[in-house]
């Protein structure tokens, strides 16, 4: 026969031949008389790897004798980024040569900011306007006592300056929450920002000008301010599932209580520099920075956002309300309803109290405690830092309350009976104190005690009625900003003709007042769709 013969012997298997140009590596050191038995040895090993890989036990052999078998061999990493994954080629060599690896990662990810979830970078965004809101208002406080020796203010037109803010912040509660449930939260409090910097910045310019024009500024200060907390609230319904409502709430007004703490540290320290004007200017002009972020990255529902993710668009509409646009306004269903009420009126309560210490801490520390214009703005700032740490801590702990089967009610219940009860003790304290470090230490108890409201009656609206959220928030919060109006000035004069004690002795009694309307009528259950 021509050509080349192939012996086959019955006593062993064929030799099998390897492709030209092929990496090659024998199965294991055993000398070529011996392949019977490494081939069955070769089918033996992979036989029980692959057993103990059903058993859930280390893949490394498996893929190692892969390698032996396969002349490009992957590995695929772990990554938990979409896309990114790493390729582990092995290049050619020949027989006896040294097997040599080279790796090449792949990544077709995001950066991991561009990975944070977007319903936390609207709470973020919103918490730094509440930073604003409360830089631009505090600031006054601190000015007020340079500014009233200046202008040669008494503690009535003092009482009337600091009121003018609440005239225009009464105005635009209920209007901005219809604005935020029919347009939509974010037009409505990148206006707000706008507009409330803009008022900031003119402040000097009217004071100099004349009261009447201060007054009117002051006013238009709070419509910009007025508009903030419905269109916030209704942002945070649309984007923060239940079970985070009470922490990103708590964030939110911490942004509020750390404005507060900006504010009445470095105003002080611009008014000792520069002038008492420079704080309205300095503060003023942030504004801007804010703007430019918050129009190129909010939007006002995750249905209009087209950059996120599904997972997290999963995550935000599991158990939601309708997203149907709010057309009307069912205000006979809303008025009807003794929860809403019993909401409205302990706002009420709960403002008077923190308005008065929002307004006039700085003159109470300066007048009584006889602290000096530094040091008022200094201890003005405990207070404030104690509200935002018990915000947030109020805020995990009604979340935790939640997530372990306690009813929305009663949780709402027992943080708004600590929000109430705890301010009411401590101000009644302030009487029977001999030292103003125990002064201030009641001030800041007072005010830490205080932030629980944000995990009680602040984060009531979206419980009982999620859909008009930002209405019921304007309501309530009129209510509130009333409070604020009469609160403020009524503190003036009670200062004129009377003492302290008197002023913190109306306060504790509307504490216990709403303690007592809170526990009988509130709910933590929808009941408005």
């Amino acid at each position: 026969m021509a050509g080349r013969s192939i012996l086959i012997s019955p006593y062993s298997p064929p030799t099998r031949l390897r492709p030209p140009d092929t990496p090659y590596r024998k199965l294991n050191n055993n000398n070529n008389n011996n392949n019977l038995y490494s081939t069955t040895e070769f089918q033996f090993k992979l036989k029980v790897q692959l057993f103990s890989n059903r058993l859930g036990f280390e893949r490394i052999e498996v893929w190692r004798i892969r390698s032996d078998v396969k002349s490009e061999p992957y590995e695929v990493s772990k990554s938990t980024a979409p896309g990114a994954f790493k390729i582990k080629e092995k290049l050619g060599f020949g027989v006896g040569e040294k097997e040599e690896e080279d790796e090449v990662v792949v990544e077709n990810g995001v950066m991991w900011w561009e990975e944070f979830p977007k319903r936390w970078t609207i709470v973020v965004l919103c918490f730094s306007a509440f930073l604003l809101c409360n830089m631009d208002r505090v600031n006054m406080s601190i000015a007020i006592l340079p500014m009233s020796s200046e202008f040669h203010w008494n503690s009535t037109t003092v009482g009337l300056i600091q009121s003018s803010f609440f005239w225009g912040y009464l105005l635009t509660q209920i209007a901005g929450g219809i604005w935020a449930d029919t347009v939509g939260g974010k037009r409505v409090l990148a206006f707000g920002v706008i507009w409330w910097s803009v008022a900031t910045v003119l402040t000097p310019i009217a004071a100099k000008l004349g009261l009447p024009f201060l007054l009117i500024v002051r006013a238009f200060m709070g419509i910009g301010e007025g508009v903030a907390m419905p269109a916030m609230n209704n942002l945070l319904s649309k984007w923060v599932p239940v079970a985070e409502r009470s922490r990103s709430l708590a964030l939110v007004y911490s942004g509020m209580y750390l404005g507060s703490v900006t504010g009445l540290a470095f105003s002080p320290f611009l008014i000792h520099s520069y002038g008492w004007p420079s704080v309205f200017f300095s503060f003023g002009s942030l504004g801007t920075v804010w703007a430019a972020l918050w129009l190129n990255k909010a939007y006002s529902s995750p249905l209009e956002d087209p950059g996120l993710r599904p997972e997290e668009k999963k995550l935000i509409f599991k158990n939601r309300v309708s997203e149907e646009p709010v057309k009307s306004i069912p205000w006979g269903s809303i008025l009807s309803k003794a929860p809403v009420w019993a909401l409205i009126t302990c706002h009420f309560c709960h403002n008077w109290g923190t308005f008065i210490l929002l307004t006039w801490m700085p003159t109470y520390y300066n007048q009584v405690l006889g602290f000096n214009l530094t040091e008022s703005g200094l201890f003005c700032v405990l207070p404030w830092l104690t509200m935002a740490f018990s915000a947030n801590l109020g805020g995990w702990i009604a979340d935790t309350l939640v997530s372990k089967g306690y009813s929305v009610t009663t949780v709402r219940k027992v943080m708004q009976s600590i929000g109430f009860l705890g301010p009411a003790f401590f101000l009644s304290q302030l009487s029977h104190v001999d030292s103003p470090a125990m002064a201030v230490f009641c001030m800041a108890c007072s005010q830490g005690s205080d932030a629980f409201s944000q995990s009680g009656l602040y984060s009531n609206h979206q419980d009982i009625a999620p859909r008009y959220s930002g209405v019921l928030l304007g309501l309530s919060n009129t209510a509130g900003v009333l409070a604020g109006v009469f609160g403020t000035a009524a503190t003036g004069y009670i200062l004129q003709h009377g003492s302290w004690d008197e002023v913190f002795d109306v306060a504790i009694g509307l504490y216990i007042a709403g303690t007592v309307i809170w526990n009988l009528f509130s709910t933590g259950e929808k009941i408005i769709d």
